[in-house]
């Protein structure tokens, strides 16, 4: 079923599309609001995203033996996330995780929402668990926030993002010097049918109001992987630089462990996940899934784009590993292909793990972060 924000009544919502249909693009000055954002005065509407509850006495050890994360000490109000692998270690569902003491909340892509619940319930057998899809009764607000939920707040998921968690692993730069470190992020949970209260009492605090313009240039500008639109049917958790936060190495088994296991022995996955930094010039932007050459050969497909307020237009791009990170990249457009200097997120050929590769695009005449 099609979904629309009640939000988007407000003077000035341009609605979104793609993957955030349903919720506003932005209201009247996208730059404005992504400034805003980024300074911590502003918060989106992010009610198409899809709500699951699972409560019972079981949740978190029947959801720790399923899925890649360590659940089974998850306190309450404690954020975390988690992703479900096919027996191939391909990734099927990412999760964000919080629990509040009673019931457990996963929140994800609202596409995938009921195959998330069909699923979960064929996997439940005698375990002592009720799963839910709750998303008609929640809404998710984002918050430029590092904070759990205090007592007496709603339920609030906090980005892990991008600091490695014990169990997990990098491919990419130390959290310290990660560009999603300072990227403050959390989604807080409030009844459906209270949204616009909700969103009233931000803007009487003196919020601004946001669209998803402005919320997926800074997740771009921090590497931070999405699952509906960095993920496709053969992407694995080291492609994206996700075993940072959201895989345990060591906890036991689960579905699709054994590939997890043995790309990270191997020390490099097929693909690697890049930034790549747009030549502005042209005023072209391309499409999500256009393909990204090197030379004369593809090499991948751009899986994210946005226009940054500082950085100019930027994309998130899946690459071969392969792909050297010293070349120039040429991104097809509609009216004419569009050069892109890269910044290695996961490290590609030649280039040691514990030892990434320096930031910065490395296209010529493209200004580097």
């Amino acid at each position: 079923m099609t979904y629309s924000s009640p939000v988007l009544s407000r003077h000035g919502a341009v609605a979104g599309a793609g993957v955030d249909a349903g919720v506003a693009w932005h209201y009247g000055d996208p730059t404005a609001e992504q400034r805003a954002l980024e300074r911590g005065g502003a918060f989106v509407d992010l009610s198409h995203h899809g709500v699951v509850t699972v409560s019972g006495p079981d949740r978190l050890g029947w959801l720790n033996s399923i899925t890649s994360q360590l659940l089974l000490d998850l306190g309450p109000r404690d954020s975390t996330e988690t992703l479900v692998l096919s027996p191939h270690g391909h990734v099927e569902h990412a999760l964000s995780v919080v629990d509040d003491g009673e019931t457990t909340w996963l929140l994800t892509e609202r596409s995938k929402t009921a195959e998330l619940v069909t699923w979960l319930e064929r996997m439940k057998f005698m375990m002592r668990v009720e799963i839910t899809d709750a998303t008609d009764a929640w809404a998710v607000i984002g918050e430029p926030v590092d904070a759990e939920a205090a007592d007496g707040e709603p339920v609030t998921w906090r980005d892990p993002w991008p600091r490695t968690r014990e169990g997990g692993t990098r491919y990419g730069l130390t959290d310290a010097e990660h560009p999603g470190a300072d990227r403050p992020w959390r989604l807080v949970l409030v009844p459906r049918e209270s949204l616009l209260e909700a969103v009233a009492a931000r803007e009487a605090a003196g919020w601004r109001l946001a669209g998803t313009w402005a919320s997926e240039a800074l997740r771009i500008a921090a590497w931070r992987p999405r699952l509906a639109t960095e993920v496709d049917h053969k992407t694995i958790p080291h492609e994206l630089d996700w075993l940072r936060t959201a895989v345990h190495l060591h906890k036991g088994c689960y579905r699709g462990q054994e590939t997890v296991a043995r790309v990270h022995n191997m020390g490099r996955p097929p693909r690697r996940l890049v930034m790549a930094h747009l030549d502005g010039s042209g005023h072209l932007l391309p499409e999500i899934g256009a393909l990204v050459e090197a030379g004369d050969r593809s090499v991948g497909v751009v899986t994210s784009v946005a226009r940054h307020h500082e950085l100019g237009p930027v994309a998130l791009a899946v690459v071969k590993r392969s792909t050297p990170t010293d070349v120039d990249l040429l991104v097809s457009c509609e009216g004419g292909d569009v050069a892109a200097g890269q910044e290695v997120v996961v490290p590609g050929e030649g280039v040691s793990v514990d030892r990434p590769a320096a930031r910065g695009p490395v296209a010529r005449g493209l200004t580097p972060r």
